[in-house]
Parts: structure tokens; sequence; C-alpha cells
């Protein structure tokens, strides 16, 4: 598994993701094995778009090769709201093999986008 050296980097790009929060594990950002990139997440938010107006739950865990880590575990997303998870003050990496998944307490009542850069 690479780690680069993020002194000397030939690359830095630019991304931004967004998923649809459902009561299912699903990816918002994925850094697959081998890429010989690491993701640098500077933003994660979380939006409560419940046309029924309440409050929904919300997890956000990092797998690392299967092992899975919460980062935000059965917040409460008010109505109406938006939730910063991961802001620029606080950034995370993810090294290869390693994604960023999401699971909601109800279906299609959360957005989520996240702004990344990957290195190599």
């Amino acid at each position: 598994m690479a780690n680069p050296n993020i002194v000397n980097v030939a690359n830095i790009y630019g991304n931004t993701n967004t998923l649809a929060v459902s009561t299912v594990a699903a990816n918002l950002v994925a850094n697959p094995a081998s890429s010989s990139t690491v993701y640098k997440i500077n933003m994660l938010s979380v939006a409560n778009i419940n046309t029924f107006a309440s409050a929904v739950t919300v997890n956000v865990q990092i797998n690392q090769s299967g092992t899975l880590t919460a980062i935000a575990q059965n917040v409460v997303v008010p109505a109406n709201a938006t939730l910063i998870i991961i802001g620029r003050d606080t950034p995370l990496y993810l090294t290869e093999n390693t994604s960023i998944q999401m699971t909601a307490g109800a279906n299609t009542s959360l957005a989520a986008i996240t702004s990344y850069e990957q290195i190599s």
C-alpha cells in the first residue's frame, strides 16, 4: 500500500463528490487499492432535505481495508439544517483501499457533499 510523500508531490487534483444518503451503507469517496495516491478530505457536510421536516440521524465511518471506524455515530441532523462533519481546520487523509461510508436513519432525507484533494 503506497503512502506518497506529500512534500514532493507531482499532482494535486481538486474533487467534489455528492451522495444521496440512504439506510444502506454507501461510499461518499473511495481511494482504490493500488492508486498510488492519498486523498486529503477538506470538507464533508450533510444537509437534511426531508420533506416531512423531521430530524434524521447520520452515521459516517471510515472503511480501511475492511476495518470500520466511526467518525460520527447516530448524530442528529435537525430538519432543514446542515451539519459539518469534517471542516477545513480538521482534515483527514485517506490512504489506498480506504473509503468514507455513510448511512441515514431514513431514505431520501439526507444529502452529503465532500471536497477533497487527490495527491500523487
